[in-house]
């Protein structure tokens, strides 16, 4: 009972701290605008730039934090991750200069690439093998309204200011509260992790003596490579719903509406979309359970993402209300990616798994860079935002079915077992 009461409890501390995870990855999206204008910034410019040094941050932060996970311990990677985006982040409310911004979200990036990897690795070696998917999908749906709750203290947050002003005697704008929040946010869920602990597998590995935690072996042979690849471009549709559809929907309305004003603002259609990736992730994870298989779930996630991309993009014209529902649905669509981080936790052994585990979200998130940069230059091309995304959308879909296709079924899975 003790030890049960134990898992409970990690999977609660994950979930709040995949919450902030959450919180702190979306942030930028939803205050890029307004932060940008009152800092003088160009914000044609830079909403992207900065975005991508942020992925650009991911992509290495996953690499440092999955390894430091194999050889040091997950529990470790939790207390670090979420110390160094804690920092990032209340720094980021004070930059004055284009650099100072890069500079941040940069760190922020690395901080953040480390928490959902070794929570997922965590709970995948301590379920039971029918449960542990429950466990991420738990962590997940909850964690993805983190979100939401960015958007209200970004769009409501002015009694927080006014009180962090009362103590401070500083007057700060609402996407400096923002990111202050999700600074303090951070540090408190630092004294909640004094009660997580090891997995056995992980301290077996630590008495058995064998290698871990070496990033080059997933490139020792072409099968390991491409199962690891595999891993990788199932997520890519994810990103490229949040980073291109949702997050740069204001370059789509002008085309789709024929209006030069957008319907809705981006912040509102990050959020629904959010809300829309929770439910996902919870009916995904109740279906990966009743079918037995994670596979077939990601394959109907991925009709799911293709029809509503077709839909968003080449549909009527409609409210603000429409689109909304319309960001929840394609959200709902793309929530699978707690079965997506889960199957690459469950495709490798102990010695690599936490590698994997952090560097496959973060690698599908870094993809980011090479998204949206084919976006731009598709949109330059083609003189069309529309068929720009199309394009990059059907690249994304196409590697993601294939990737599917590659990997093996892990469901019933036995996880302890060292790669050699």
């Amino acid at each position: 009972m003790s030890g049960r009461k134990n898992i409970t409890l990690l999977i609660i501390v994950a979930s709040l701290g995949y919450f902030v995870d959450i919180y702190d990855l979306i942030l930028f999206n939803i205050i890029k605008k307004e932060s940008l204008t009152m800092l003088n910034m160009d914000f044609g410019t830079y909403e992207t730039v900065l975005f991508r040094w942020q992925m650009a941050g991911m992509l290495l932060g996953g690499i440092l934090w999955g390894v430091w996970g194999d050889k040091k311990g997950r529990v470790s990677v939790l207390f670090g991750s979420i110390l160094l985006y804690s920092l990032a982040n209340i720094a980021n409310a004070f930059v004055e200069t284009v650099e100072g911004y890069k500079f941040w979200r940069f760190a922020a990036g690395i901080g953040l690439a480390g928490e959902l990897g070794a929570a997922i690795t965590l709970v995948s070696e301590l379920l039971p093998i029918k449960r542990r998917g429950i466990g991420t999908m738990i962590i997940v749906t909850f964690g993805a309204l983190g979100a939401v709750a960015a958007f209200f203290v970004a769009s409501k947050g002015e009694w927080i200011g006014s009180l962090i002003g009362t103590l401070t005697g500083l007057e700060l704008a609402n996407w400096q509260v923002a990111y202050i929040v999700g600074g303090l946010l951070g540090f408190v869920l630092l004294a909640l992790r004094a009660g997580t602990f090891e997995s056995n597998m992980f301290q077996k590995s630590k008495s058995d003596d064998v290698q871990r935690g070496n990033f080059f072996w997933l490139f020792k042979d072409m099968p390991t490579f491409t199962k690891y690849l595999a891993c990788i471009f199932i997520g890519l549709p994810v990103w490229y719903v949040v980073g291109i559809l949702i997050a740069l929907s204001h370059r789509f309305f002008p085309e789709i509406t024929g209006l030069a004003e957008p319907p809705v603002n981006t912040r509102e259609l990050i959020m629904w979309s959010y809300v829309g990736l929770s439910a996902g992730d919870l009916l995904s994870g109740l279906l990966s359970q009743v079918l037995q298989s994670r596979k077939k779930v990601i394959y109907l996630n991925l009709l799911g993402i293709t029809l509503m991309t077709l839909l968003f993009l080449f549909g009527p014209a409609g409210s603000a209300g429409y689109y909304k529902t319309m960001a929840f649905i394609l959200g709902s669509a793309t929530g699978y990616w707690a079965i997506f981080v889960t199957n690459a936790s469950e495709q490798f052994g102990t010695n690599i798994r936490s590698t994997v585990s952090a560097t496959v979200p973060n690698f599908v998130r870094g993809g980011v860079l090479i998204i949206t940069s084919s976006f731009e230059w598709f949109e330059t091309s083609l003189q069309s935002s529309i068929w720009a995304a199309s394009w990059v959308g059907l690249a994304c879909l196409a590697l993601a079915l294939w990737g599917t296709w590659y990997v093996e079924e892990p469901f019933h899975k036995d996880l302890d077992y060292y790669e050699s």
